[in-house]
């Protein structure tokens, strides 16, 4: 069973007395369900699951509901004798953006107090601009992702002693002996090959054979392409959207790594602005993740973000190292000097971040050059550069010294993260390897502020 630590976040919500119904929101596939099963089953004598999706692909029981009369009623039909008060009952609404009349419905749930209730989907932000009445005050979002890397460790038997050991290196910026980094480095490239997808974690923890691995992967990815059709009404929107997310790997291999407008129908003239629904489905769904451009980076990022320009990583670093070296893991763990794993460090580096609260940013200027990431330093109220290196030519970047040097933006700190075992800082830059990415949390968050409130 695999160790998530949304789950200490479930189990602490189901604690309190807050009333409002918990949505766990996330793509497919990384473990929604299975985290707020098992904190339900733990802590509530009545454990009810209604999934929606297996529903409308069954006797759809529950799709025309829209009275909460009619909902109690049928509950009772399918789960009766599991009914019982709001104390001892909790009632878990699965995939709850398929029938979207359900999350106008929470209010009124959350007002009766019959049972408990918490609920998962995915698109909701789209999903929400199109309920009808919005539940104002009832609902709670939380975002979930994928297994991050210190999961990923743990899922490999890595000790919470070690992983204290590594943070407080992190944290005191020493850096590992050789023995440990080469430990801890060579987990992080099997992170590369795997992902951190569960059921791609669990094939590997189990077989450790790469051809199963990318099986596993290749169902999922085909899975998000396909959801398109589900929620989008469009057959031309539903082509488009597929065909960007298509393009994202091969995108990822130019010097830009952006996708260019005009080549997603090959029509010249096309601007971003007119598939801005396909980006926003692509983005919402949480099968990709958004780095959106800056070009004069002053804090708070958001206020100077170009929404017009931006790039595209898969949300797995798993799903990309599949399409780009399939059952081929050399590349990966043998660290062939000849390949280019730019594209793929970039895309794990992009995963860590949003997983830890960032909103992702990349620093682009015409006469300056182009800097990898940049997240906002709540601490000193400036922004934060971020440049990851897959080679050995860590120490050269010339765009990031142009981006540190000028006054004007008052970056205090900035980050080249490499496979380079020595943590050490030279002027406003700090070297450390790669692996400690996963400690880069958002230095303003506290947990139950990586929700919004509705």
């Amino acid at each position: 069973m695999l160790y998530r630590k949304i789950t200490s976040y479930i189990e602490e919500y189901l604690k309190s007395d807050n009333d409002k119904i918990l949505i766990l929101e996330g793509a497919r596939q990384v473990g929604k369900s299975f985290s707020i099963r098992e904190a339900g089953v733990r802590l509530y004598s009545n454990y009810v699951e209604i999934n929606f999706v297996e529903d409308d692909e069954g006797e759809q029981l529950f799709k025309d509901i829209h009275k909460i009369e009619d909902f109690y009623l049928t509950l009772s039909m399918v789960a009766g004798d599991k009914l019982s008060g709001y104390d001892d009952t909790l009632v878990f609404l699965d995939e709850i953006q398929h029938y979207p009349q359900y999350l106008t419905m929470l209010k009124f749930l959350r007002e009766d107090k019959r049972y408990r209730y918490i609920a998962s989907g995915s698109l909701l932000g789209i999903r929400l601009q199109d309920t009808t009445s919005i539940p104002v005050g009832s609902i709670l979002i939380k975002e979930m992702f994928q297994l991050d890397f210190e999961e990923f460790l743990i899922a490999n038997g890595f000790g919470t002693d070690a992983l204290a050991m590594l943070r407080h290196a992190y944290k005191n910026r020493q850096s590992l002996t050789e023995e440990h980094h080469n430990h801890v480095l060579d987990l992080f490239r099997r992170y590369l090959l795997v992902g951190g997808l569960p059921d791609a974690v669990n094939t590997y923890l189990s077989t450790h054979n790469i051809v199963k691995v990318r099986e596993v992967q290749d169902g999922i990815r085909s899975l998000y392409a396909a959801d398109a059709s589900k929620y989008e009404k469009e057959h031309s929107k539903k082509l488009l959207i597929r065909r960007i997310y298509e393009m994202i790997p091969s995108q990822m291999e130019n010097k830009k790594k952006r996708i260019v407008a005009q080549e997603i129908r090959g029509k010249e003239g096309d601007r971003f602005s007119k598939y801005a629904e396909e980006f926003e489905y692509l983005v919402s769904s949480g099968i990709s993740l958004a780095v959106h451009a800056i070009s004069n980076p002053h804090f708070p990022l958001s206020e100077s973000l170009k929404k017009n320009l931006l790039k595209l990583y898969l949300n797995d670093v798993g799903l990309l190292t599949g399409l780009l070296y399939q059952n081929n893991i050399r590349p990966i763990l043998d660290d062939i000097r000849s390949i280019n794993l730019g594209s793929v460090y970039e895309s794990v580096v992009a995963q860590e971040l949003r997983a830890h609260g960032h909103k992702l940013f990349y620093y682009d200027n015409r006469k300056q050059g182009e800097v990898d990431y940049l997240i906002d330093d709540h601490t000193n109220m400036s922004a934060h550069p971020i440049e990851v290196k897959s080679g050995k030519d860590y120490t050269v970047h010339s765009a990031l010294n142009n981006l540190i040097t000028n006054t004007d933006y008052n970056i205090v700190e900035a980050t080249v993260i490499s496979n380079e075992r020595r943590v050490h800082q030279e002027g406003h830059i700090i070297y450390m390897p790669i692996y400690f990415i996963m400690f880069m949390e958002d230095n303003l968050q506290q947990e139950d502020e990586a929700s919004y409130v509705f």
